[in-house]
């Protein structure tokens, strides 16, 4: 009966334990949150929350319904959040994990399945699955880059909207190969590592044993770099970065957008357009950039062309050349291309001469590669933007038209009032016999001559 007693001790023990780790906020049927009111459900430690961001029209409205459903509904539109069965509850936990529950209390829904940016300690990047980068800070929205546990076993990354292929990756972890099922996962010490389905560890990405104290998360950030995040749990509540896959923040490929190139400058990204192009939108460089020169016939009725060249040294950009010659010199290169109606551009580099069609993609200052760019340029048009050299020079010419505009009158004006005046004093001295002064000064007159005028 002691030897009963005591393992039912130990069971509750664990029971507790367990729930104390799992616990979460209940919420019932027919419950429902709104972007104005109720905007979010938290946890019972208050570090998570599922709910609303922002940018979602105030209309729209979550429902977890009488039904065990939960579903959105926006602008007379519905769709359903969960694919799963009826759930009888709904929880939001403190591990961060949204779930259902059926009627025996079994999980039948969970957000740690949906991962979008961030993975949070004990949620799992299975096989297959994948992390989308925002695209800013403050913009939810599905961004420029990716993080792909592959199936092969290799953790990559690629820019969005480009085939799972070596040409697109700028972050592997090159275990390929090791066999299928393999999971990426965070514990809460920080320790980010790589399981195979027999349960073992074939790869450390960090090390781990940082302080359990804190909150600990990965991330795929906006500018393409995944990190390894801890949050201060003292006073100061300060995030800091543990680990980055990469320093070099210009290794996300495709940064700088279409025809664009990032360049370092004191360790910090920036994007630059090819020679007669311009950013598409200035404030957003994974926009790309355009032609600043309308496109014209390529030869003219003689078989002259149109077009002149410009070079860009030390870049490198994407692969995607429609022919390879071999040119003793970079001058036969920028004359193959120039002479090619086809051809938009040309890279030049020990020999080669790679001619390529716009765009270029993928661009990026490289110091170590001795290449020549060659891009073809042809009649200049005024950008939308301009530079803001240009708009103080505009404001500055603006201005002087004006003010020389106003002088012009002014001085016609001076000279009309100066006739009016004469005419009016030769008036008064045909009338009043009296005489102008040289200098048509102002002079006094008697009431005689006033009531004579």
């Amino acid at each position: 009966m002691a030897s009963t007693t005591l393992l039912f001790l130990l069971l509750s023990a664990f029971c507790v334990a367990a729930v104390a780790q799992q616990r979460g906020s209940n919420i019932s049927r027919g419950s429902s949150l709104t972007p104005t009111s109720n905007s979010f459900w938290l946890s019972p430690n208050r570090l998570y929350a599922f709910g609303f961001y922002k940018q979602v029209p105030s209309t729209a409205t979550l429902h977890f319904t009488s039904e065990g459903r939960l579903r959105l509904q926006t602008q007379g539109q519905q769709k359903e959040i969960a694919n799963s069965a009826s759930a009888s509850s709904a929880s939001m936990l403190d591990s961060g994990n949204f779930v259902l529950y059926n009627s025996d209390g079994d999980i039948v829904w969970q957000s740690f399945d949906l991962q979008t940016d961030t993975l949070l300690p004990g949620q799992r990047l299975s096989a297959g699955k994948e992390l989308f980068s925002s695209v800013s800070e403050t913009n939810p929205s599905t961004g420029m880059f990716r993080l792909k546990m592959q199936n092969n076993g290799n953790l990559v990354q690629y820019p969005v909207k480009t085939p799972d292929a070596p040409t697109y990756a700028y972050y592997t972890s090159e275990t390929g190969g090791v066999g299928d099922n393999v999971t990426l996962l965070l514990d809460g010490g920080g320790h980010l590592y790589l399981l195979n389905t027999n349960g073992s560890n074939i790869l450390n990405i960090t090390d781990g044993g940082y302080d359990n104290e804190n909150l600990h998360l990965l991330k795929i950030d906006p500018d393409g770099i995944f990190k390894l995040y801890s949050h201060d749990s003292g006073q100061n509540g300060s995030w800091s970065i543990l680990w980055r896959s990469s320093n070099d923040k210009c290794a996300p490929k495709g940064l700088c957008g279409v025809n664009g190139f990032c360049i370092l400058l004191d360790e910090r990204p920036d994007c630059k357009c090819l020679p007669g192009f311009y950013f598409v939108v200035e404030s957003n460089w994974s926009s790309g950039c355009i032609r600043n020169f309308k496109e014209e016939i390529c030869k003219s009725n003689d078989g002259r062309t149109k077009y002149t060249m410009s070079t860009l040294e030390n870049t490198r950009w994407e692969e995607a050349s429609y022919s390879n010659l071999s040119v003793p010199t970079q001058e036969d290169c920028e004359q193959a291309c120039l002479e090619d109606c086809n051809c938009e551009a040309a890279l030049f580099e020990d020999g080669s001469c790679k001619k390529q069609r716009l765009p270029l993609r993928f661009g990026r200052r490289s110091l170590g590669d001795s290449n020549i760019l060659f891009v073809k340029m042809g009649s200049p048009e005024v950008s939308p933007h301009g530079s803001k050299k240009e708009l103080r020079t505009d404001i500055l010419v603006i201005s002087v038209s004006l003010a020389s505009f106003a002088l012009i009158i002014l001085a016609i004006s001076g000279v009309l009032i100066r006739r009016k005046n004469l005419w009016a004093y030769k008036k008064i001295s045909e009338t009043g016999n009296v005489g102008l002064t040289e200098d048509v000064a102002l002079r006094s007159f008697t009431y005689m001559e006033l009531e004579k005028v």
